[in-house]
């Protein structure tokens, strides 16, 4: 891969592409300090996770560890459920498209989506009430109704009669958790996407859902500095210009990599190993939305899938009562940016791959199966919840939209299809 004039020269621990599939590398292609890393060693951890499974589920003396607590026993089997199940994808799960810091990570992963797709499915059929008690279970704090709370009740900049600020509404907002969601969340969206015209048409295209969807979310009802000067022209802007040196730094980088047991003294070899958690190679996305109208809605529905995703994220916090601050939407957001990371790399190879007949990867499945179900249940818990109808413009505006965009896919394509008969 040529980059700059150099040449980037692949690890010989990547993936070897054989007839389409992805293979680990062998044990004598990496470097000795790091071989027992991939030494299959399955039986081995099969023997000591049934010695752990007994010892926790007290196996072999069950009158010692017999609890009159139905709800703790219960948990306590669930989460040892979900253990097992998280120690068989570590160990046997396919290899995804990354490989650091060890493919194993990425397995893990893997079978932590599929936990968070089945435990979400269960809560899609419970009933609303009893799903915000389940929600206890997660944490001891949730379960109780979240008092609103809006951004937009008093949008005036300088408010004099205010005796500890005359900019309090200003600085309210300034100290508000969603700043610094806001900064860490593009650049993170920055580094994904890596294409900085993609990342304005999300940064506007969410503003223009939370002005969409103010009606029946209060969070969503910003003043129009809030949403324009700090949102969009600071927070975003500050987070994709980050995030877009966090890329220019990787993608200029020349990848020759050195196994840590030939570094010459120990700086150099902490610095490999901590280089370890960098990527192997920096893989240039190109989206291309306009190659043609196919490309075109395959880029959209990316783009839709997003905002989706950072929708539901507000709509579950209103329908399950999970305060901003909680853990738990900490844990979902971390969650959604490791499937994030191989599931963007997957559907850019999909995109790139010239193959007659091809699919999308298993990342790239389960992330829109997560976003679906997610959204199913903001559907089904919202039921009544917001009183106040969409205003009849903005239903006027968004079919005008949906309207000019599908005349002018229709026209788009229908010119494609006149080049190509000529």
């Amino acid at each position: 891969m040529e980059l700059n004039g150099q040449t980037r020269v692949r690890r010989k621990d990547h993936f070897a592409h054989t007839n389409g599939d992805l293979a680990l590398p062998s044990v004598g292609d990496v470097d000795p300090w790091t071989a027992w890393a991939y030494k299959p060693r399955t039986i081995s951890l099969l023997l000591i996770g049934a010695c752990f499974l007994i010892w926790a589920s007290g196996a072999l003396d069950p009158e010692s560890c017999t609890s009159g607590d139905v709800v703790t026993s219960v948990k306590r089997g669930i989460w040892a459920m979900t253990a097992v199940f998280l120690g068989y994808c570590l160990l046997q799960a396919p290899s995804t498209v990354l490989i650091r810091p060890h493919p194993a990570i990425w397995r893990l992963v893997h079978g932590l989506a599929i936990v968070y797709l089945v435990a979400l499915t269960f809560l899609l059929f419970q009933k609303r009430d009893d799903a915000r008690q389940f929600m206890k279970f997660l944490h001891p704090d949730l379960g109780i109704e979240l008092p609103e709370r809006s951004y937009g009740a008093d949008c005036r900049i300088y408010v004099p009669e205010n005796p500890t600020s005359k900019f309090k509404n200003v600085l309210d907002t300034l100290f508000d958790e969603f700043v610094l969601a806001h900064i860490f969340g593009w650049w993170g969206k920055a580094i994904l996407i890596r294409n900085q015209p993609l990342l304005w048409v999300l940064s506007i295209g969410f503003e223009l859902m939370e002005f969409t969807f103010r009606h029946m979310l209060p969070n969503f009802n910003e003043c129009w500095w809030d949403s324009i000067i700090l949102d969009i022209l600071i927070c975003n802007w500050f987070g994709i210009w980050a995030g877009m040196h966090t890329v220019g730094y990787f993608d200029g980088k020349t990848y020759e990599w050195v196994g840590i047991s030939r570094q010459p003294n120990i700086m150099s070899k902490v610095k490999r190993t901590l280089e370890q958690f960098t990527p192997a190679q920096w893989d240039k996305d190109e989206w291309h939305p306009l190659l043609g109208p196919w490309r075109f809605i395959q880029v959209l529905s990316l783009c839709i899938v997003f905002l989706t995703v950072e929708l539901n994220t507000f709509f579950l916090k209103f329908c399950l009562w999970v305060p901003p601050r909680n853990p738990v939407i900490v844990y979902r957001l971390i969650l959604w940016w490791l499937i994030a990371i191989p599931t963007t790399r997957e559907y850019n190879s999909y995109l790139q791959d010239r193959k007659p007949v091809k699919k999308v990867g298993a990342f790239c499945w389960l992330s829109l199966a997560i976003c679906i179900v997610e959204l199913l249940i903001c559907i089904k818990f919202g039921h009544g919840l917001y009183p106040k109808p969409m205003p009849a413009w903005l239903v006027i505006f968004w079919t005008s939209v949906g309207v000019s965009l599908v005349i002018f896919l229709i026209m788009w394509s229908w010119k494609s299809l006149g080049r190509k008969r000529r």
